[in-house]
């Protein structure tokens, strides 16, 4: 048994950067063939730069998630990892945070819901669905409500789909991540740091000081826990959230 996946064919939503492009670039490592969905234009480079295929797609849209699958035949692995983090407070009850909160469900949710539904007629015996879910999936973060409720969804909808596919012989997995330097998860942390007016080198400190292991987790650093989740060292898991959080949330 090994985390080798020559001949294999791995499809990754939301894989133009952050966490998606760690784990890209990990499963290319392993040999496998590449197909990397995003919602923008950068796509087609990032799966050059891969030797990968690439589709832009905005995956809460049926029709176009169905045309970015169109180029493969088979997936072995599934990784839906596309998602959206925004502040969502109730406290504000106004057009833009309404907008962003359904938004941010319509992507996290619906939208992994619609991928997978569409991957599924590709995918046989043996093959595996990840999830990115979020340490924010089991515990909570003010001001983030859309965001961790969806999250929450996450882990449910990977519970329910292990149940359901488990007898096809599909194993379905969360991954939740810690705080990872990201686009996102920086632009979270500027935004928190500015709302409970700390600098944002305090409020990161704090954050890493809460962990068992020292340092701020880079993308690469995800790809391992997908791997092995994908791989047949895995092929007794399923229906499992694992966290990657450097002992953050005790599990």
């Amino acid at each position: 048994m090994n985390l080798s996946f020559s001949g294999k064919t791995v499809v990754i939503t939301g894989a133009s950067r952050g966490i998606g492009l760690g784990i890209a670039r990990g499963f290319a490592e392993a040999g496998a063939s590449l197909h990397l969905i995003a919602n923008d234009a950068a796509v087609h480079e990032r799966a050059r730069e891969l030797g990968a295929t690439g589709a832009q797609a905005d995956i809460a849209d049926r029709a176009g998630v169905s045309a970015a699958l169109d180029p493969v035949a088979r997936i072995d692995v599934l990784i839906n990892n596309a998602g959206l983090e925004l502040m969502t407070p109730i406290t504000d009850d106004g057009d833009e945070n309404e907008a962003a909160f359904r938004r941010i469900v319509e992507i996290n949710v619906i939208g992994t819901a619609l991928v997978t539904a569409r991957a599924l007629p590709r995918m046989q015996a043996g093959a595996s669905i990840i999830n990115t879910a979020s340490i924010w999936g089991r515990v909570a973060e003010a001001r983030f409500g859309a965001y961790v409720a969806s999250k929450h969804a996450i882990i449910g909808l990977t519970k329910t789909w292990a149940k359901e596919l488990g007898p096809r012989g599909i194993r379905v997995n969360a991954v939740c991540p810690g705080w990872v330097r990201t686009e996102a998860s920086m632009r979270s942390l500027s935004r928190m740091a500015q709302m409970d007016e700390i600098s944002e080198a305090v409020l990161l400190e704090n954050i890493v000081g809460a962990q068992a292991l020292p340092g701020l987790m880079e993308p690469a650093d995800m790809a391992g826990t997908y791997l092995f989740l994908a791989s047949e060292l895995a092929a007794n898991i399923t229906g499992q959230s694992l966290g990657t959080d450097r002992g953050e949330v005790p599990w």
